[in-house]
């Protein structure tokens, strides 16, 4: 059962009792509560935390008899808040050295990667003593050894946000270093039981009248017996680390490569037709099934939602939902030949046509989405002569496929619109080409790969098959500033043909200043209906290969 995100804040205190009301008057804001940890402190902390504990109502303050180092305390608050109902827990150290001004953003990744370790990505000022930077870079050597990847990028920072049911199922069954060795350690194993390190840059400042606990003898010699442990840990884990799925959204996966394999598929296309091709495509796709695992993993996802909303889907499998996409690409290939012939392997579903309006002068925006063959629906400018439909895609993706399709079909690129982003810029370039009666086709269901300022995302959420998934906001805000006809889109491979649907979705898609975001809200909503309505008729026509519903890690973007 899933709960809700509740965050509190862990504090481990070992004699830093001058500088904790700074630091808690810093937290005020948030409004966050809090957990103080005190380590075994002298009187004098312990005077300090009492008095600041008693005029404080959100703050929790927990006392250790003896001293048994900052990773016993910070187990001990993660007990306190699990038992308290809280899903996940910020540490902030009590030296005052972290940006704690950044806990908003740490937070709100913890809610996009709610089982995943956030942390702090140091950015250090002139303070950070030479030797502390040395030795964090010869630690960070050792956890990429450890973990066979570069995904944990900084496994010392202090500052981050635990998710506490997979922390405290790491701490019932393993024994975790309790002093300076914790940080890196449970960040580790962490990623061992599958839950990863998402990164966000922060500042990091040594004050110049801070308390360090740092024993340069002892604390090396856990530092380096902890590696030891992990090293050896390593080893036992070695196969399932290389084969580690990686899970990603699709504005992160590089293209799979082997230009020099498709430039064969298409010669024999070129020389034998299209029979001999899909004869080929078959065992291509084979292999290409059995390496890609991520995609092999969300189309198995995609089809257990399928059976759930259609119990009776019992002829679906991951290997034909491959083989579909695989043979969507020749059907992208012989359109943009002019091997795709309307009436024959191309038709309109009912009221399709008359919802396109062909001879219509006005230009139209087609909002179309990776379900079906959205470059098919690009062919109907063959069926009326002079039609111009514009696409525009993202040029940062499939540009091996890009250049496959110029070799092949160098028509094929006449009407590609690249774009990173949708801006005013874009805006302006598509209401002219509208304004000469052309048409432009937009996927809806894709986010950018460009965030906000500040790292959000711009979605909106909606339900989908089930569950919240996030679209874009950019093309129906497009459609709105447009104020040209929005027409919904899809071209399905149904009894052996594309079958073209189109149904009106606004004209024009309404965006009032006042209240613009429920009104956004209600677009996302409905086309998020007819996107699982149009996906349930023809499921393996489903081409978004990742988990639809989260949102890109930005770990490996920063």
């Amino acid at each position: 059962m899933s709960l809700t995100f509740n965050a509190c804040v862990v504090i481990p205190c070992y004699n830093h009792g001058a500088m904790m009301s700074r630091v808690l008057a810093r937290l005020t804001p948030f409004g966050l509560p809090i957990i103080i940890v005190d380590d075994g402190s002298d009187d004098a902390t312990q005077r300090t935390l009492l008095a600041l504990a008693q005029n404080r109502a959100d703050i929790a303050l927990i006392r250790l008899a003896q001293n048994a180092g900052k990773g016993a305390a910070v187990i001990r608050g993660l007990e306190v808040a699990a038992s308290a109902g809280y899903t996940h827990a910020v540490q902030v150290d009590a030296d005052g050295q972290h940006a704690i001004e950044d806990i908003p953003a740490l937070l709100a990744l913890a809610r996009q990667h709610p089982q995943a370790l956030i942390s702090g990505q140091p950015i250090y000022d002139d303070s950070i003593p030479r030797s502390r930077l040395y030795g964090r870079w010869i630690t960070h050597v050792w956890v990429w050894i450890e973990t066979l990847s570069l995904q944990l990028k900084d496994s010392m920072c202090g500052f981050r946000v635990y998710p506490i049911a997979p922390t405290m199922q790491l701490a019932r069954r393993v024994t975790l270093g309790k002093r300076m060795d914790f940080d890196t350690e449970v960040m580790v194993r962490l990623f061992w039981q599958g839950n990863p390190s998402v990164f966000l840059p922060t500042r990091v400042t040594y004050p110049q009248d801070g308390v360090s606990h740092f024993d340069a003898f002892k604390d090396n010699v856990r530092i380096s017996l902890m590696h030891t442990r992990l090293f050896l840990g390593m080893l036992t884990r070695i196969p399932s680390l290389l084969f580690r799925p990686r899970n990603l959204h699709w504005a992160e996966q590089k293209e799979v490569k082997g230009l020099w394999g498709m430039r064969l598929m298409l010669w024999v296309w070129r020389r034998l037709g299209r029979s001999a091709f899909s004869l080929l495509l078959k065992p291509v796709v084979a292999v290409y099934w059995l390496l890609a695992t991520t995609e092999r993993r969300a189309s198995r996802q995609w089809l257990a939602r399928i059976r759930e909303h259609q119990p009776g889907s019992t002829h679906l499998n991951s290997y034909r939902h491959f083989l579909r996409f695989g043979e969507a690409m020749l059907d992208k290939i012989a359109g943009w030949r002019g091997e795709l012939r309307f009436g024959h392997d191309v038709v309109f579903a009912p009221g399709a046509e008359a919802s396109l309006a062909m001879h219509e002068p006005r230009g139209k925006l087609l909002l179309a989405s990776h379900l079906g063959d959205v470059e098919a629906c690009r062919a109907l400018a063959q069926h009326q002569e002079g039609r111009v439909i514009n696409a525009l895609v993202f040029s940062d993706n499939a540009q091996r496929f890009k250049q496959i399709m110029q070799e092949m079909a160098p028509q094929a690129g006449l009407n590609l619109l690249p774009v990173t982003d949708i801006g005013p810029d874009t805006a302006m370039l598509l209401k002219e080409k509208l304004d000469r009666g052309e048409w432009v086709a937009i996927v809806g269901d894709r986010i950018a790969v460009n965030r906000q300022r500040g790292g959000d995302w711009r979605v909106i959420w909606s339900n989908f098959m089930g569950q919240p998934a996030p679209f874009p906001q950019g093309p129906f805000i497009l459609a709105a500033l447009l104020r040209c006809p929005t027409l919904l889109i899809f071209a399905l491979r149904q009894h052996g043909k594309l079958h073209i649907h189109c149904e009106p979705f606004a004209d024009p898609l309404p965006l009032p200043r006042a209240g613009r975001q429920h009104a956004l809200q209600q677009a996302v909503d409905r086309y998020a209906q007819r996107l699982e309505h149009y996906a349930l008729q023809a499921p393996l026509d489903w081409f978004n290969f990742f988990d639809f519903w989260r949102l890109p890690d930005t770990a490996d973007k920063e």
